[in-house]
């Protein structure tokens, strides 16, 4: 007992080495339990998650709602684009003065306009019955680039018959349309009586004749608002 009091005695200063050494070695031992109980707590969380998630909602379910909700969407847009085409091309074929101002737009032999009237027929074909109809994969894509082409082929044909015009006729070709055009607002007129119509709208067919092939739409609206039956 003695030696070892002599002993502490003498290198009682390797007290400040030993003790923080220690007292790090508890606290070493101290962490290393605590993270052993967090693992077991960990381990016993990762056990219990696939029961939790059993009775979670069906995420996927979920997902499929939100997008057939977007295409729906999607299949709006593309049938009010085309719809809005329809109603420009319908204001312009309705319209007698500018066919007569524009003839180019109904001249079949024009490129642009066979390329028009092909993608007005190519969309109409694959407009739906019911939009629901364009949910399946392929189906609203080819539908909505069938619109996009009939938009732009519209607006080519369109440009191209305002820039030329009547420029592809005659002088005299030119003073038939003129007249046909005169005549043909005298037919639509309510003001005239429905003899004076019908004698204006014949006239004006028969100056058209051979220049201008107007649209059945056109002829149709014509003679719906002309007032009586037009003779055959």
């Amino acid at each position: 007992m003695g030696e070892i009091l002599q002993f502490i005695e003498q290198y009682w200063w390797l007290g400040f080495f030993v003790v923080p050494a220690i007292g790090g070695w508890i606290g070493g031992v101290a962490k290393y339990n605590e993270r052993k109980r967090r693992d077991r707590i960990e381990l016993e969380r990762i056990r219990r998650a696939p029961l939790q998630q059993v009775s979670a909602p069906a995420q996927p379910a979920a997902a499929a709602h939100d997008a057939t909700a977007d295409r729906d969407r999607q299949i709006e847009r593309i049938l009010a684009d085309h719809a809005e085409v329809d109603r420009r091309w319908l204001e312009f074929e309705l319209d007698v003065a500018k066919l007569i101002d524009y003839p180019l737009v109904t001249d079949m032999r024009e490129p642009l306009t066979q390329a028009f009237h092909r993608a007005r027929r190519v969309a109409e074909g694959l407009r739906p019955e019911e939009p629901r109809s364009l949910r399946p994969e392929g189906a609203l894509e080819r539908y909505r680039d069938a619109v996009r082409d009939y938009e732009v082929a519209f607006d080519a044909a369109v440009r191209e018959a305002k820039r030329r015009a009547q420029t592809g006729f005659s002088d005299d070709e030119r003073a038939r349309l003129q007249s046909a055009q005169r005549l043909m607002a005298l037919a639509g007129d309510d003001a005239s009586t429905p003899a004076e119509r019908q004698v204006a709208y014949r006239r004006a067919r028969r100056e058209l004749d051979g220049l201008i092939a107007l649209p059945e739409a056109t002829t149709d609206d014509l003679e719906r608002r002309i007032a009586g039956e037009l003779e055959a």
